[in-house]
């Protein structure tokens, strides 16, 4: 049996990944993994505060959560304990308790044995913030992609309207310039390109444009 295709795609909140990813993988007829949403997830489930916990404590809170990975491109299913994810996760408030849970080394443990026992079985465009150094270090094609941090900030401004939610771009710009902070200066797995990644800079082009990019690296590489 043929090895898993794994293809990663890192960067920062608002650059594109999670659309980019999507459409890669519905592109090559494989599965889109969010792994942001794993670690939302998680800490929408722990709860707030949770990252002051014990370390036992938290591990053994772990212990009851498993993800499931299903279908392909955007058709993709995440679920935890065999249920899909919601919309629940996708606040700003859990984006940044993720944020902070991610610290946390048995979290991070949690996370890549997931992640990985994922990658296992199952060809993937991995989408996070460290597929590319940490999960995934052998992974046939790795991309790291940034923008400018008013640039991310309008982008999801943006699509918060198109959900409904009300957004303020001066509080956006503020949220993620501290998230990007903290998730690049962090001692465990901070966020970084890894050395043979592939960089692109999505702060003038569109969606079709870096997505064309992605392809024509990938079709080299294969």
């Amino acid at each position: 049996m043929a090895e898993p295709l794994i293809i990663t795609l890192d960067g920062p909140a608002g650059v594109g990944k999670s659309t980019l990813a999507k459409r890669l993988a519905g592109h090559l007829s494989i599965a889109y993994l969010d792994t942001g949403a794993m670690f939302r997830a998680t800490a929408w489930k722990l709860g707030e505060g949770s990252w002051d916990w014990s370390e036992d404590k938290i591990r053994e809170e772990l212990g009851s959560l498993s993800f499931s990975l299903s279908g392909q491109g955007a058709d993709s299913v995440l679920s935890l304990n065999g249920s899909p994810l919601t919309e629940d996760i996708r606040t700003e408030q859990v984006g940044m308790w993720a944020s902070n849970v991610a610290r946390i080394t048995a979290v991070r443990d949690f996370q890549k044995k997931a992640q990985r026992e994922i990658g296992m079985t199952t060809s993937l465009v991995a989408e996070g913030r460290d597929m590319g150094t940490v999960i995934f270090p052998d992974a046939g094609c790795k991309f790291f992609l940034d923008a400018a941090l008013e640039e991310r900030a309008r982008r999801r401004f943006l699509q918060l309207q198109e959900m409904g939610r009300e957004a303020d771009l001066d509080e956006l710009i503020k949220q993620i310039g501290e998230r990007d902070a903290q998730d690049r200066n962090r001692p465990v797995a901070p966020l970084k390109p890894a050395k043979d990644a592939i960089m692109v800079d999505t702060t003038k082009l569109d969606i079709d444009g870096v997505f064309a990019k992605l392809v024509e690296k990938v079709e080299t590489a294969s």
